[in-house]
């Protein structure tokens, strides 16, 4: 009798061995990293470039999730809407850490919404990674330990225009003393970002700025801003705007004859050509965007082979999402860029090196990805201050100067990029020419 419970005993023991045993291997099976995902899908900036965004975030993580995962673990995303508000996105960032219970967070569109997530993130000690909003005000002079943004930075938007302009300031038959210069941004953290720059280069190369303003880009009316332009006459006007706020005022700008010899965009809706050309018609026509450059356009003799695949592969599945576009938009293929860095880069190395998907993990492998130029699909390499003034910054990004001609797309500057030479001043005959 003694002997039979033994026996009893002992297969019981086993059985809850062999069930245990096959548990630790079901557990070992379903590793996950679950990460949150936030852009604009409702609200005026989905259609400025945050939708775009979100379409080449997905594309990559939908590659990887149908190849099975990285290094052994799964690879799950939880999507939200920010609707185009700040403070939808802190709540959602919020609800996708307590509730959704998500490792890490991705994307983000809108530096109005960056700068007060990324100090709330922070605050609850995740890692975030930053694919998109570009001003500086997001992570100078906070220090961050678990912010990460891959993309280039607002400052160095408005300084690059100013020096492309300075390069080719011969074109418009004027001492760079003698040229007019404007600078008009939306208020948000944004355009007063990117308007920083544009000051500091329009002083570095001697531009006389005849207007420097800032309007709200919900505003209803900008007429009484094209008048301030027509009155301060400039050459080339700087502005940074999404849309609709830039076919608002291009339109009146029409309406109302105002004439200059360039027009310099930043990003965000002018990065977004099908919306220019639906509002402006062939008024863009030989516009100018400041970018990351597209991946589309990238030099691929100076980039890392195993990269032109993969950008074949985020345009043939983008293409299959928005058939018929007549430029694919540079917003796409950033998301897509910076969130590929994340998943071969940053994620292997924090599960092998660094034992998981926790933020300490996360945030010691970002810190130590070093890819030189032609490393990634923008063209430039990746490597993070690890702390001081732009703690988290990528200090190798770098943007491109496209112009828009003819539905096509050309980067212009700088010249290692460039694959045409700038047409400047607008043509004679464009409806805002002052030729």
């Amino acid at each position: 009798m003694t002997m039979h419970i033994g026996r009893r005993l002992l297969g019981g023991v086993v059985a809850a061995a062999t069930a245990l045993g096959f548990a630790g291997i079901a557990a070992a099976q379903e590793k996950k990293i679950k990460i949150g995902v936030i852009y604009d899908l409702t609200g005026p900036l989905a259609g400025g470039g945050s939708e775009l965004q979100y379409i080449g975030a997905k594309i990559m993580i939908d590659s990887f999730i149908k190849s099975g995962g990285v290094e052994g673990y799964k690879i799950e995303a939880v999507y939200a809407d920010a609707q185009s508000k700040p403070d939808v996105a802190i709540n959602e960032a919020v609800r996708l850490v307590e509730q959704e219970k998500v490792d890490m967070l991705l994307g983000f569109y809108s530096s109005a919404q960056c700068v007060p997530v990324a100090g709330r993130v922070e605050q609850l000690k995740k890692f975030m990674w930053i694919t998109t909003c570009i001003s500086s005000a997001v992570l100078d002079g906070k220090n961050y330990k678990y912010v990460f943004r891959p993309q280039a930075s607002g400052d160095q938007f408005g300084m690059m225009t100013m020096d492309f302009i300075n390069q080719n300031v011969a074109k418009f038959g004027k001492a760079a003393k003698d040229l007019r210069v404007a600078i008009i941004h939306e208020d948000g953290a944004y355009g007063v970002d990117v308007a920083k720059g544009n000051v500091a280069g329009a002083k570095k190369a001697g531009f006389e700025v005849v207007l420097k303003e800032g309007y709200a880009a919900t505003a209803p009316d900008l007429s009484a801003l094209v008048t301030k332009l027509k009155r301060a006459r400039p050459d080339v006007i700087f502005h940074t705007g999404y849309n609709p706020d830039i076919t608002l005022l291009l339109r009146q700008a029409r309406e109302q004859g105002l004439k200059f010899a360039a027009l310099i965009g930043h990003g965000a809706g002018y990065g977004v050509y099908e919306k220019l050309k639906e509002g402006l018609g062939g008024d863009v026509n030989h516009f100018f965007n400041v970018d990351p450059i597209s991946i589309w356009l990238a030099n691929q003799k100076t980039m890392d082979p195993k990269l032109p695949p993969v950008i074949k592969m985020v345009g043939e599945e983008f293409d299959k999402a928005k058939p018929g576009i007549a430029i694919r938009s540079a917003h796409v293929g950033m998301a897509a860029s910076n969130t590929y860095v994340f998943l071969t880069e940053v994620l292997p190395r924090a599960i092998k090196k660094h034992g998981g998907v926790d933020p300490e993990a996360l945030r010691k492998a970002a810190l130590e990805l070093d890819l030189p130029e032609g490393g990634t699909m923008l063209g430039f390499g990746v490597k993070f201050h690890a702390d001081g003034q732009m703690a988290g910054q990528n200090e190798r990004s770098f943007p491109v100067v496209i112009q828009y001609i003819d539905d096509k797309s050309s980067v212009v500057w700088p010249k290692s990029q460039a694959q045409r030479e700038a047409v400047l001043p607008l043509p004679a005959g464009s409806t805002y020419s002052n030729k």
